[in-house]
């Protein structure tokens, strides 16, 4: 789901994780990796050993489909720990590990997370037992984010392809449609108003860091990259980046949009009253509007994410996660068995995504007419599966994030959220961060693209940021 502080109101969340830091890329396949020809066996085998098996994660319901997986596998039980949220699930895990007592064998992480605890060394490399295999079940998105540098490190679970969630009554109220390009979307911003000055196309978030980062992915822009545990790439002026701030600061400019804190009380009342017409998010959003402002059911549709031109439509993940095995487990290969029987068989994945609203992350419950035909009544009926694995399929690869991509986000409300609040210049809040990020980089040992003349010196950096608790 949502990787920013609101995450805990989403339907179907996700964990981020803290886990010592070591230099270094973790190895990719070594002499000590299981022979190709035992793997499925010696799976099917610790599956059906006596074992408990830990897991960490705050998915709602979870239990329900854990229930399924416990009465096929009778002799594995699985402790599920609901170990907080956010920053309160870091210290915990950071502490565990730290104590060397505690911590479990799997936990959830979202996918900005992943970056930093993989290179540390603190998740398994799960392609020994045949995680690769796995592939073609997923989404192309979905598999972009676990496998770093050629080693995978979490089975998928879900994901959240970005989608337009309007309100049909204030649309028609006003005499507009939805906006299909971004072009379209000044101008009806503009006619909403002009037709009702009490209301805004939608808000914008100044201290959230999420939404501008999938925005600048389906404007083409690549900020971010690794390129091993030495070397990363922050470029907030590539063209992308460049070209959703030129975007943003004319409607911020025009106070086409509001400035607003998401996810708060006053927040909620203005969605529920209509005062944001729509809603940029991502697609797991009509489970949380049931939730949080039930009186508004059947007055929301979905849409597209407006398109720049009118080529073909490229669409932008808004948060996701996986199952990760931690490298302290004395049980690997059973919590492998558990994490791949979750994620990708075919039962546990239908469960998750009725009993527990987890948006799926595989390409067979998004093609199956079971899914695509179910009415969602928070959006009067509509079939929006339809439109939301359409979009899942339109996600554009190619997108990354930082190792440090919690402070990264941390650093964006004083930096590109002033130029929102302020209604000055976008460019210069994305320059602004840009950099404090490349200094912060520097300072823990990174070398920094473009910008550095790459040296050979050694960095720390993953054991300083751990040590700080980015």
């Amino acid at each position: 789901m949502r990787h920013t502080k609101h995450a805990t109101a989403v339907a179907a969340l996700s964990v981020a994780l803290l886990a010592p830091a070591a230099c270094g890329v973790p190895p990719h396949h070594s002499s000590q990796s299981p022979a190709p020809e035992i793997k499925a066996p010696a799976i099917e085998k610790a599956l059906r050993t006596r074992t408990t098996l830990t897991f960490w994660s705050w998915v709602p319901n979870l239990q329900k489909t854990v229930a399924l997986f416990q009465r096929r596998y009778p002799k594995i039980k699985v402790n599920l720990v609901d170990a907080g949220r956010s920053r309160v699930e870091y210290a915990k895990l950071r502490a565990a590990l730290k104590a060397g007592t505690g911590a479990p064998d799997l936990v959830q992480v979202e996918y900005f997370a992943l970056p930093r605890f993989a290179f540390s060394g603190t998740l398994a490399d799960l392609n020994p037992y045949g995680a690769e295999e796995l592939e073609k079940r997923f989404t192309p998105s979905a598999w972009d984010q676990v496998d770093l540098n050629g080693s995978v490190y979490a089975v998928p679970q879900d994901t959240g392809p970005m989608t337009m969630i309007y309100r049909k009554d204030v649309f028609d109220r006003l005499g507009l449609t939805p906006p299909r390009t971004w072009d379209e979307f000044v101008t009806v911003a503009e006619a909403i108003r002009k037709k009702d000055p009490h209301l805004f196309i939608t808000s914008v978030d100044p201290t959230d860091s999420g939404i501008a980062d999938s925005l600048i992915w389906q404007a083409g822009g690549r900020p971010f990259g690794i390129q091993n545990a030495t070397t990363i790439r922050i470029d907030l002026q590539d063209r992308g980046s460049r070209r959703w701030a030129g975007l943003w600061t004319r409607l911020a400019r025009e106070r086409l949009v509001e400035p607003a804190v998401g996810w708060t009380d006053a927040w909620w009342r203005n969605m529920a009253s209509g005062r944001y017409a729509l809603w940029l998010t991502g697609a797991w959003a009509p489970g949380v509007i049931e939730g949080a402002i039930p009186r508004t059911s059947g007055e929301w549709r979905a849409a597209p994410l407006p398109r720049w031109n009118a080529g073909k439509p490229v669409n932008a993940e808004n948060g996701g996660s996986g199952v990760s095995v931690l490298s302290t487990s004395e049980h690997r290969l059973a919590a492998f068995g558990f994490a791949r029987w979750l994620n990708s068989d075919p039962e546990a994945v239908r469960s998750l995504n009725t009993a527990s609203g987890v948006f799926p992350a595989t390409t067979g419950l998004l093609g199956s007419r079971e899914f695509l035909d179910v009415r969602i009544p928070v959006l009067g009926g509509q079939q929006a599966n339809r439109l939301f694995s359409k979009g899942s399929a339109q996600v554009a690869k190619g997108w990354q994030y930082l190792p440090f991509q919690l402070y990264a986000n941390g650093l964006f409300g004083d930096s590109v959220g002033r130029s929102f609040s302020n209604a000055t210049d976008l460019n210069t809040g994305l320059k602004t961060w840009q950099r404090r990020l490349s200094a912060y980089a520097r300072r823990q040992g990174f070398k920094v693209f473009p910008g550095d003349r790459f040296s050979h010196r050694r960095p720390d950096g993953w054991k300083h940021l751990e040590e700080h608790g980015r």
